[in-house]
């Protein structure tokens, strides 16, 4: 049989800064790429159309970046342990190539079974980090130092041009073919950022070369932060770009000089952005459960009204509703409104973080595993370690969109209320709903619940919650685990 290497693609679809393919090449046999679309992960709840035709595009963009050196990645349709035990049949494979995933309990099972396969076949699994983030971690000692000896090292050019590709048999691409309805992943939506590292470059450069000079002001803002902020979290979660590529041309552009500030604060949050992801990576048992079991006893049953009306974005508060319509066309919502979300879920509505964890995977383009459920738990204020924040969705919606611009964007229900009434349309006199024709309760709803003591009554909950001991007992523990040992400076 014909000796070969075989990279596995997951969420590292870039052909640069990639140390798998690199070293697949330095091994010296013929390669194979290969990303398989596997129906448990497509059917998982957290899963949507929107990633998949991301990753389509990701790999048409990668296909296309190789083709001059007669490469390609083979994309299969099946579960990965079955295509590897029928690839084991056909060659004589040396080593498997790939990155370390910090994903849901679906990936990390078959992570599992992939290694009980490989390692009864005696060929190496050669495995390597992303995002700076380290396996086998048990607390935080020197992750920090250890993140930036990561960002901040050599980026080792991938050689294509020695690479040698495996022909790929025929029948065996036959039998794993994607089925019919994957064709809706090769159709174009342009609401959505495309997929793939030309795009991921461009969002990149334009953001270090103009965007940024009005990040740190616009962060915040629902409507102004969809062109200052970066843009390049789906990138950074479908590994079109890798961190260390953004932390050193964002450290390139720092050095020039000009807008500094924003820079060096976009830079800090590719830190954070590690760090949740490392929390995840030592705990991911937070998919289902709060990292702080103390909380788990204060669960209460699901109101899926409540929760229906929260994810189809007809709770009554405009900001709100806006942020979830946003969300489910575009895929994309700055930090505060996403933030905004959940605390509106937990604590006005007092439904679990649980309720809402599949629902905002579906809808983030940029669903990354790592930071998803630590940052719902955080939002929540089920770790019993973070300061609670019951975000006020009135307050948030005459900050950050005072001219209701965002609102009436995704609430054209509601455009021709004043700008100074649109943040409480409940609060409208019965002249007032005549003028505008707005008839709350059928144009729009009435607020769900009341907006007068759901964050009191929520507030009084969740602090008495936060002092119970068993919570405070583990809280304690978590703070061993995950507290950085130096303040990054």
């Amino acid at each position: 049989m014909q000796k070969i290497s075989i990279v596995w693609l997951k969420r590292d679809l870039r052909g640069a800064d990639h140390p798998p393919i690199e070293r697949a090449i330095a091994a010296g046999y013929p390669l194979i790429l290969i990303y398989v679309f596997e129906p448990s992960l497509i059917a998982a709840p957290q899963s949507d159309l929107r990633h998949w035709r991301f990753v389509w595009e990701s790999l048409s963009d990668l296909n296309e970046q190789i083709r001059s050196y007669s490469g390609v990645v083979e994309v299969l349709f099946g579960e990965v342990p079955v295509i590897l035990e029928r690839l084991c049949s056909v060659f004589d494979i040396q080593g498997m190539y790939s990155h370390q995933e910090s994903g849901i309990d679906i990936t990390f099972k078959r992570d599992l079974e992939v290694k009980q396969i490989l390692s009864k076949k005696n060929i190496p699994w050669h495995e390597y980090p992303q995002q700076g983030v380290k396996r086998g971690r048990k607390n935080r000692s020197n992750w920090v130092q250890d993140w930036f000896s990561y960002v901040k090292g050599p980026i080792q050019p991938v050689k294509w041009g020695k690479a040698t590709f495996q022909e790929f048999p025929k029948d065996f691409r036959i039998e794993h073919e994607l089925p019919e309805f994957t064709s809706l992943w090769s159709a174009k939506n342009p609401v959505f950022q495309p997929g793939g590292s030309t795009s991921g470059n461009k969002y990149l450069k334009s953001f270090l070369l103009e965007r940024h000079r009005t990040y740190s002001k616009h962060i915040s803002k629902p409507e102004l932060s969809r062109k200052s902020c970066s843009r390049l979290s789906p990138y950074l979660a479908w590994g079109c770009l890798s961190i260390r590529q953004v932390y050193q041309q964002s450290d390139q552009a720092l050095k020039s000089g000009e807008a500094s500030k924003s820079i060096s604060n976009f830079m800090e949050r590719l830190r954070w952005h590690c760090h949740f992801i490392q929390k995840f990576e030592m705990e991911s048992s937070m998919e289902y459960n709060s990292i702080n079991r103390g909380f788990e006893k204060f669960k209460t049953e699901p109101n899926q009204f409540l929760i229906l009306a929260w994810q189809k974005g007809a709770t009554g508060y405009p900001l709100v509703d806006a942020c979830m319509r946003c969300l489910i066309e575009t895929g994309y919502l700055n930090f505060r409104m996403r933030a905004m979300l959940v605390s509106f879920l937990t604590h006005h509505l007092r439904q679990n973080w649980q309720t809402g964890a599949d629902h905002l995977a579906r809808v983030f383009l940029d669903f990354e595993p790592g930071i998803h459920y630590p940052q719902l738990q955080m939002q929540a204020g089920v770790t019993g370690i973070n300061t609670v924040r019951i975000y006020n969705p009135v307050k948030q919606s005459q900050d950050h969109d005072p001219e209701g611009v965002f609102i009436k964007k995704w609430l054209p229900e509601l455009t021709s209320i004043p700008n100074s009434l649109i943040h409480e349309p409940w609060n409208l006199t019965e002249m007032e709903k005549s003028i505008y024709k707005i008839r709350l309760g059928e144009t729009y709803p009435y607020p769900i619940v009341s907006p007068v003591t759901a964050a009191s009554e929520a507030r009084d909950i969740i602090w008495a919650a936060q002092e119970d001991p068993e919570v405070k007992k583990e809280a304690r523990g978590i703070l061993a685990r995950h507290t950085l040992t130096k303040r990054w400076k």
